[in-house]
């Protein structure tokens, strides 16, 4: 074992992750031939196959899979003891990993960075767009520092910090401008568009209308909060979105934007980390920033 290296490790992280021998050497800005190589070496080293290789995409053979959250484990821990040396100076420097749902993104973001930027010339910022589930197991593998996400999401390993609260918001045809808001029970007869599965905001949605996720539907879900708002347009049914994203999404669609009346929809934005993590006082400080940053975009 006096072999085995931190580069090799990562490289099977990574090899483990994209099960792809192209992919796993992009993220891990080496050739793919250097890659490769590095994962043989670790599998000499350790006298057995760690992956299996098909013509396409690479599997974790049964020891592989057994030691892959060992590895995860011990990478996590040296991170962990680089955070632990940055939270000690005056200042946090250096990388910091922010993933962020979808819904949330476009319209915080711009805001977010140039705002942490000012303050903090310093911080090497890297994002990261995906929905919350995702977010949460990459922050448990230590690929993330933290992430902002639609709370609670009721993670023991996970510390939560809301930020801001903001209503939801009926998107309609700009015929329908002067018609009383329906009753939520009635929006599914009317055509409610959704995000597809695995948005949370889609299950936000669900849950006010009362709606179960099981129902049959018959209109297609979207991917992004933009396409639903282009369809709304179009005459084809009607959405429900963010306050933060009326500003971005509706200046170009013919639709109208109503406020539901009490009680409101409603979610509320926070921000979580690893109970663990040594920049948690750095985190609580980024926090603040995330919340003002958010003012903006909620009008």
């Amino acid at each position: 074992m006096g072999n085995l290296t931190l580069k090799h490790l990562r490289y099977f992280e990574a090899l483990a992750r994209h099960q792809h021998f192209g992919r796993a050497a992009d993220a891990s800005a080496v050739s793919q031939p250097a890659l490769s190589m590095q994962i043989k070496e670790l599998e000499t080293t350790l006298g057995t196959d760690l992956f299996e290789r098909g013509n396409r995409l690479v599997r974790l053979t049964g020891f592989g899979a057994e030691v892959a959250p060992r590895i995860r484990a011990i990478l996590r821990s040296v991170d962990e003891l680089a955070d632990l040396a940055r939270a000690a100076r005056d200042r946090l420097t250096g990388r910091l990993r922010i993933g962020v749902i979808p819904t949330v993104g476009p319209y915080l973001l711009p805001t977010l960075i140039g705002n942490l930027t000012r303050l903090n010339a310093d911080l090497d910022i890297h994002l990261r767009e995906t929905v919350t589930q995702k977010l949460i197991r990459e922050l448990a593998d230590g690929r993330l520092d933290t992430a902002i996400v639609a709370l609670p999401v009721s993670e023991p390993s996970m510390t939560e910090v809301a930020l801001f609260t903001e209503e939801f918001l009926l998107v309609r045809p700009q015929s329908d401008a002067g018609k009383p808001v329906p009753m939520r029970e009635n929006l599914c007869d009317m055509g409610l568009l959704l995000l597809e599965e695995g948005h949370c905001f889609r299950d936000q949605a669900l849950s006010f209308c009362k709606l179960h996720a099981s129902r049959p539907r018959e209109v297609l879900d979207a991917s992004s909060l933009s396409t639903l708002v282009q369809m709304v347009g179009a005459g084809i049914g009607v959405t429900l979105i963010p306050e933060m994203a009326v500003a971005v999404e509706t200046r170009s669609a013919a639709v109208a934007v109503a406020r539901f009346p009490e009680p409101r929809p409603s979610r509320t934005i926070g921000m979580i980390w690893r109970n663990t993590s040594p920049l948690a006082r750095d985190l609580m400080e980024i926090a603040q920033v995330v919340r003002q940053s958010a003012l903006p975009a909620r009008g």
